[in-house]
């Protein structure tokens, strides 16, 4: 049986505060209990997460700041070392070559071993959700800043004459993929995911995420005969070295 990967430095990459914590925050949270470094990046800073028609456009920078503390919140829950805001326009996110430079340049930086991010190929999920296009333009510019970009010397030779080296991730972890090839345990985290989801009180109300979120863990373990589980499909790109 394979040794569990437990990476030294990790970068989750999503589009929205609380995409996260919906999706991968118990495998974060196991992380940085193991002394993981865990670095969250948010595309965007969810402005338009407001239907209330109490607010027009001028509540955007408003909904945009308090999308931002509930993340950090929502951060220093899970363990998270740093969370970075790209504040790219929410609702509008395309997968840019721009994007994929920023992207590229932040694991180039703090040159993580993983990198978790959203299903590029996700469009439907049932036959209840059409997932968000924000979700999908994250996920390919992330998938594509892991490889080939992070990576390649002479892929955006700018950032290489600002002194940021080439680094190749080890693995990328692609959640919401239909068939998942692991899954990692987050018995004893589920309750620290339901606790961070808690955070993102300007998108629950009065809400309560948990008995949602411990039925889909459930549902994800079952597999493996895990009490609550998060599952991927995991790309290893940089194979261990043998024991000698």
């Amino acid at each position: 049986m394979e040794t569990e990967f437990i990476p030294t430095i990790a970068m989750s990459i999503h589009a929205h505060p609380d995409d996260q914590e919906f999706t991968v925050a118990g495998t974060l949270a196991r992380w940085a209990r193991m002394n993981c470094t865990v670095i969250s990046v948010v595309i965007t800073s969810g402005d338009s997460g407001s239907n209330d028609p109490a607010y027009g456009a001028d509540y955007k920078s408003t909904l945009a700041a308090l999308r931002e503390d509930e993340q950090r919140t929502a951060n220093a829950v899970l363990g998270i070392h740093e969370t970075i805001f790209l504040r790219y326009p929410d609702g509008e996110l395309e997968a840019t070559v721009a994007l994929r430079k920023d992207l590229t340049r932040l694991i180039r930086q703090y040159k993580p071993e993983a990198v978790v991010t959203g299903n590029l190929e996700a469009a439907f999920y049932g036959n209840e959700y059409i997932n968000h296009p924000d979700h999908r333009a994250a996920a390919e510019a992330a998938t594509y800043a892991v490889f080939p970009s992070a990576g390649t010397r002479l892929i955006f030779t700018d950032l290489l004459e600002a002194g940021y080296e080439p680094h190749n991730v080890k693995r990328l972890y692609i959640h919401g993929a239909e068939k998942p090839d692991t899954w990692v345990d987050i018995s004893g985290d589920i309750q620290t995911k339901v606790e961070a989801l808690r955070k993102h009180v300007s998108q629950l109300g009065e809400w309560d995420p948990e008995s949602m979120i411990r039925e889909w863990a459930a549902e994800e373990g079952k597999e493996k005969g895990l009490a609550f589980a998060e599952a991927y499909k995991v790309m290893v790109l940089v194979k261990d070295e043998e024991p000698g």
